[in-house]
């Protein structure tokens, strides 16, 4: 077959425009590639910090750091009462499945794939409460027997330490917050225990490895509760009854009642309520920071960012080690001086008969 000029050029153009074309589609599926690439890069990267962010929540496991230590028990109420050593073990029943999101696992009813109406599992953070409560009785005990042992002596070191703040306790926030020296003195060891069980939560909680157990809002929602209960069982006792109930009406007339009463109510969960908020926010958001720091290391893959990440991290520390003094300080003040509120003007006229005599 003779081809002429024509035909010759034509089939040489077609020849030309399928080479663009596969080109063209070579660089796209090139392009795709690399986007895919990046793209996948970039959620990686991003995934450090919900990573690192879920470290803050509850675990279901004792773990120190990064190492898991040991399996905790699982205790549900739902039906029935339920006892497993480990997760394994329940989901292994048939009553139960596991969701996990992020590392952070979660327990649900096989059959509705809700949660247990009551949970009283152990977990990380219960160990860790055990922890400081082990911490504080052991402190209190060998400061107790070193005043059995030297009665007459003067305190000094740490001894002298844990005197100071006990007399800080007493003289600074519970007695100039409450009206009824009989009432501050009955309730100094609760406001003892609050502020150094706070205080040990906090500072333990700065430990490497270690989780904060104020920093989960079931821990202080509990405190906060410990302190509802505490200033109405007290207003009751020292005031009344009826001199309780008619606080009600925050010094307003009767035929305001309709709009006081339920203000005043109210305003009884709301205490409660920002002290539990005002504590679990401020142990959080320190740790938050610090995580983030760290996480951003790892999105950017450099160690150029290191030197000025590592000095703001050691100033944040820094932050977090004087706001936990602060916060077991105004967690125990301010109830203190719900306490005194709700005492009102008897708690007055009792601390003015007990000083005449």
């Amino acid at each position: 077959m003779i081809l002429d000029d024509s035909n010759l050029s034509q089939l040489i153009a077609k020849a030309d425009g399928y080479q663009n074309i596969e080109k063209t589609e070579q660089l796209q599926q090139t392009s795709q590639e690399s986007n895919d690439s990046n793209s996948a890069t970039s959620d990686d990267r991003s995934g450090v910090f919900t990573e690192l962010l879920g470290q803050l929540s509850d675990h279901d496991a004792f773990t120190f750091g990064a190492y898991h230590i040991c399996d905790l028990p699982k205790i549900y109420i739902d039906d029935g009462f339920d006892f497993y050593w480990n997760t394994e073990q329940a989901v292994a029943s048939g009553k139960y499945i596991v969701e996990n999101h992020h590392g952070h696992k979660t327990i649900l009813k096989a059959s509705t794939h809700e949660k247990p109406a009551i949970d009283l599992s152990i977990s990380n953070l219960v160990i860790f409460e055990w922890f400081a409560l082990f911490i504080c009785a052991f402190v209190f005990k060998t400061v107790s027997n070193k005043y059995k042992k030297n009665p007459g002596k003067a305190p000094k070191g740490f001894q002298n330490a844990i005197e100071m703040l006990v007399l800080f306790v007493r003289n600074d926030i519970v007695r100039p917050n409450i009206p009824s020296r009989k009432a501050a003195d009955t309730l100094l060891p609760y406001f003892m225990s609050l502020f150094f069980f706070i205080l040990t939560m906090n500072l333990t909680g700065l430990l490497p490895g270690v989780h904060t157990p104020t920093g989960a809002i079931a821990v202080t929602a509990t405190l906060a509760i410990t302190a509802l209960f505490t200033i109405n069982i007290t207003a009751m006792k020292i005031s009344g009854i009826g001199a309780w109930f008619k606080h009600l009406l925050g010094g307003a007339p009767v035929w305001l009642s309709f709009i006081m009463v339920p203000i005043e109510i109210i305003g009884l969960f709301v205490k409660p309520f920002a002290l539990t908020v005002r504590l679990f926010a401020n142990m959080t958001a320190g740790h938050v920071v610090m995580f983030s720091l760290i996480g951003i290391l790892f999105f950017f893959n450099t160690i150029a960012l290191s030197p000025a990440i590592t000095a703001f991290s050691l100033f944040i520390y820094a932050l977090e080690t004087l706001v936990a003094f602060i916060q077991a300080y105004l967690f125990t003040v301010l109830t203190s001086i719900f306490v005194g509120l709700a005492i009102g003007s008897h708690g007055d006229h009792e601390h003015a008969v007990e000083v005449s005599h």
